[in-house]
């Protein structure tokens, strides 16, 4: 029987963080634990030192195998190759259409220029979960988890339940289980868009932290933080990030970036722009730094979801691309300086 991992709350005082708007520090850069180039000159003056993204194709090459809804969102890229004795590629591409049924896939590529080519047996996990039936099931984002050998996989469905899987080759998951719910962050109607990171906060006891979207007087960024990435999830109560310093109503599909020492968020706004806000280490920071991507014409207004990664030393973006019933997953590379 599955049950939801009650939160606990931080027994700590709750601290203000100030909300200001600034220019990011020079100095080395990291992409959620992926290394990448040191920032350039040309770069150092953008958000963060975030290099300028340019796009270079769409990531899967089509006809696809599963194709319920003709829309695909939240990439997440991971490279699998120094994890599996015989891994089917170098890297794999894990997306979700929205609309129902939904369905977790993956797709297989050897170079992070793509494209990608999907799994025949897509979904890998669909509505139909062991101990229910949901509308659909969407935004997976996948981590490995080093000391026990295995990928743990988020995604949610509903739309107010986030759940974990496991898998020890990256396509066959199992032991799915709820770990957030709306219930577990007071005053929302709406927990999703989970991503999951090593980094420990200071006087958590903890290996791995959250960000996610939460509907509370509009969409906000939050966040969590367990022992393992499996269980013990506790939720902080108030947002991490919220829209009004950026000038919008709503935001969504938070990404955590390490560079220049510090830790950011980066995430869309409803204007259909990708912004950055630095957050520090702590998790004690909102320091709204702006616009980093904007979409170009094929982008169809909207440029969401960031998931980044880095081969050969070149920084790569995946992202979806179009309104979010009708988007599509692109592949952007960093400029050189």
């Amino acid at each position: 029987m599955l049950t939801i991992h009650q939160s606990g709350r931080d027994s700590r005082p709750l601290t203000r963080r100030g909300v200001l708007r600034g220019a990011a520090a020079l100095g080395a850069a990291t992409t959620a634990g992926l290394v990448a180039p040191p920032a350039t000159a040309a770069s150092a003056d953008r958000p963060a030192g975030l290099p300028v993204f340019r796009y270079v194709r769409d990531a899967l090459a089509l006809p696809l195998h599963y194709n319920r809804t003709g829309e695909f969102i939240f990439p997440c890229i991971r490279g699998v190759y120094d994890k599996l004795d015989n891994p089917r590629s170098r890297y794999y591409l894990y997306y979700a259409p929205h609309e129902q049924p939904g369905g977790i896939c993956v797709a297989f590529g050897d170079t992070l220029e793509g494209p990608f080519h999907d799994y025949s047996g897509n979904p890998i996990i669909d509505r139909n979960l062991p101990t229910t039936t949901v509308s659909h099931v969407s935004s997976p984002h996948v981590t490995w988890d080093a000391s026990t050998r295995q990928f743990f996989c988020y995604f949610h469905g509903e739309n107010f339940t986030t759940r974990v899987a496991r898998s020890t080759d990256g396509v066959s998951f199992t032991d799915e289980t709820p770990i957030l719910s709306t219930r577990l962050v007071p005053g929302t109607s709406e927990t999703s868009y989970a991503r999951v990171f090593e980094h420990s906060l200071p006087g958590r006891g903890n290996k791995y932290v959250m960000v996610f979207m939460g509907v509370k007087n509009g969409r906000r960024l939050f966040y969590g933080w367990s022992p393992n990435g499996w269980d013990g999830w506790q939720f902080h109560p108030e947002p991490l990030v919220s829209p009004e310093p950026d000038g919008v109503t709503d935001i969504s599909g938070p990404t955590l970036v390490k560079r220049n020492g510090t830790t950011y968020v980066a995430y869309h706004g409803n204007d259909g722009r990708m912004r950055v806000t630095e957050v520090g280490n702590a998790f004690d920071k909102e320091i709204h730094l702006g616009v980093f991507h904007s979409p170009i014409a094929s982008d169809n207004g909207r440029v969401a979801a960031p998931s980044f990664g880095t081969q050969g030393g070149v920084e790569y973006m995946f992202y979806e691309a179009g309104p979010r019933l009708q988007a599509r997953i692109c592949i952007a590379r960093a400029v050189p300086a």
